[in-house]
């Protein structure tokens, strides 16, 4: 009864999509907190070993950094959890892991965008959510296509110029 709750449990989970470098840019950052944590706790020590706790502000800004660094440590083993890795297909439609160049039809301006996971979204490298206002519109598109996206303040047309996989280390 009980393990059938869980299976239960289980099958309502939202698992978060992402690609296979997203998931390892999230293991390499555990790693490097890790490495962090022994001198935060020896940084803890030291300022509690000062004395009155209840004026040591060295002490409650360790206590406050080693706070924050175990909590950003839960948060990303919860993301590696509860990750489904997408491995990208070699399709010719848009998918996580493609690479799409767009033609925006107010302005006929070209950009290249990789659709990628929530947690790899990064307009700076210009890789966009698939949970995007215009990663949903370009979702299981193909080249050629023009597609209308339903953005927050205004809606708009863009044109799928060429879909392409994205090597793996290109995600990086």
């Amino acid at each position: 009864m009980q393990r059938k709750k869980i299976q239960e449990a289980m099958a309502r989970v939202y698992f978060q999509k992402m690609t296979p470098t997203g998931y390892h840019e999230i293991e390499e950052e555990i790693e490097q907190l890790k490495k962090q944590r022994p001198a935060k706790i020896s940084q803890l020590k030291a300022a509690r070993a000062l004395g009155d706790l209840s004026e040591n502000t060295e002490y409650s800004t360790a206590k406050r950094e080693l706070r924050h660094l175990e909590s950003r440590l839960r948060y990303l083993n919860k993301q590696l959890q509860y990750a489904e890795i997408v491995k990208p297909a070699d399709t010719k439609t848009v998918d996580l892991g493609s690479t799409v160049t767009l033609q925006f039809e107010d302005d006929d301006e070209q950009a290249n965008y990789t659709i990628v996971g929530k947690q790899e979204a990064d307009l700076q490298k210009q890789k966009i959510s698939f949970d995007s206002p215009l990663g949903q519109a370009l979702l299981h598109q193909e080249a050629g296509q023009t597609v209308s996206v339903q953005a927050p303040q205004s809606t708009y047309k863009v044109k799928i110029l060429a879909v392409q996989l994205t090597p793996p280390e290109e995600l990086d």
